[in-house]
């Protein structure tokens, strides 16, 4: 039987010319170690397995911020919501067309965008900072899918007919088809960026995805949801939608973020002929969404109407144009929906809806000061 002595004097002994070589190697792979201002976005050489030496610290101050504010779908209690829309007379017919046709657009939309995010945009970004944050917005695409399949699922919805929506319903199939060919150009294996060409088609894929999907697409949607929580109907679905809303407000600055970066590190991408390409897709996306809006509220419900939509649309694209640099496109400065802000704003207070703290945080990231 071996002792600790035994196996101690079973040990080879180093020999002196491997230490050497061994010596030199490491000299080598210090050389490998990453500068942070060697760092691009884009089109970066550093090793991205790297995560420090930070160079973009907004985006992992973000990527703190998402996992602080982490929450699940199964925490929202929804027998209020079941027994209102079990109730006969609990919501008019307009108000359950509109909730369907939300679940209709946001049952795929998620899927589309973690998609983009994972099989895309995740391997041209050469900045591990930002691939960090990147993950966590992925997973919170998954939980925002899991959620509104929650809502679905404890109302007792058809599953197929809520999920095919975005084929079968014109108003939301325009709007992903809209978006698809620009997960398509990134989601193709042989897409690479390198060139003015690709770069500047990634970069109009990020802009689309931040400012026209995530900063634009979801706003119809979330204000109707929204004020059916402010007449106290439907308030699981509202509460729910609301920690969504800070998440994808999140998401979009965290793109804007990044736009600006890239316009930053590579300006030649950003030439007259593509702020025009940029400024007529805002265009089509306002007319997209605002068609939606005409769909989902064919007459007057909650206090709004179609036609209220147009002018918090044109609000919206003019303040995403100016934050990636683009002039205003709309005679439009004021918010039709000022407290949609509030949504948005608040910080540690009860939500909306009295009904849970709105910064919902992990235990280990609460503090008690």
């Amino acid at each position: 039987m071996l002792s600790w002595d035994d196996e101690a004097a079973a040990a080879p002994r180093a020999n002196p010319a491997m230490m050497g070589a061994t010596a030199e190697a490491s000299a080598e792979q210090v050389a490998l170690r990453v500068n942070a201002d060697d760092k691009r976005v884009i089109n970066g050489q550093t090793d991205v397995n790297q995560l420090v030496p930070f160079k973009y610290k907004w985006a992992w101050d973000k990527y703190l911020a998402g996992c602080a504010n982490h929450w699940m779908p199964q925490e929202v209690n929804m027998q209020r919501d079941i027994e209102l829309w079990k109730n006969p007379n609990g919501l008019s017919e307009d108000e359950r067309r509109l909730v369907k046709r939300n679940l209709g657009f946001f049952v795929t939309a998620d899927s589309l965008a973690a998609n983009n995010i994972v099989l895309g945009t995740y391997r041209h970004i050469t900045a591990p900072e930002c691939r960090q944050y990147l993950l966590r917005q992925a997973f919170e695409e998954a939980i925002h899918t899991h959620a509104y399949q929650y809502i679905v699922e404890s109302l007792g919805l058809d599953e197929q007919e809520i999920f095919n929506a975005y084929n079968e319903v014109a108003s939301i199939r325009d709007k992903d088809q809209f978006l698809i060919p620009f997960i398509n150009v990134l989601t193709n294996p042989s897409f690479k960026t390198g060139t003015l060409e690709t770069d500047q088609q990634l970069l109009k894929s990020l802009i689309v995805f931040a400012c026209l999907m995530e900063g634009l697409f979801f706003y119809v949607g979330f204000t109707q949801i929204l004020a059916l929580g402010r007449q106290n109907k439907m308030m699981g679905a509202a509460e729910q939608y609301q920690y969504i809303l800070r998440d994808e407000s999140m998401h979009c600055n965290f793109g804007i973020d990044l736009i600006n970066t890239i316009k930053l590190e590579n300006p030649q991408l950003w030439t007259p002929a593509f702020k025009e390409e940029i400024k007529g897709l805002f265009l089509q996306a306002v007319e997209l969404e605002y068609r939606y809006a005409e769909d989902t509220m064919p007459r007057g419900v909650l206090g709004l109407n179609a036609a209220m939509f147009k002018g918090y649309l044109r609000f919206i694209a003019n303040r995403r144009a100016t934050q990636i640099g683009l002039e205003t496109l709309f005679d439009q400065d004021e918010n039709p929906f000022p407290w949609m802000s509030e949504m948005i704003d608040l910080k540690k207070e009860r939500n909306f809806f009295e009904t849970r703290v709105t910064e919902y945080q992990t235990g280990g990231a609460l503090s008690w000061d």
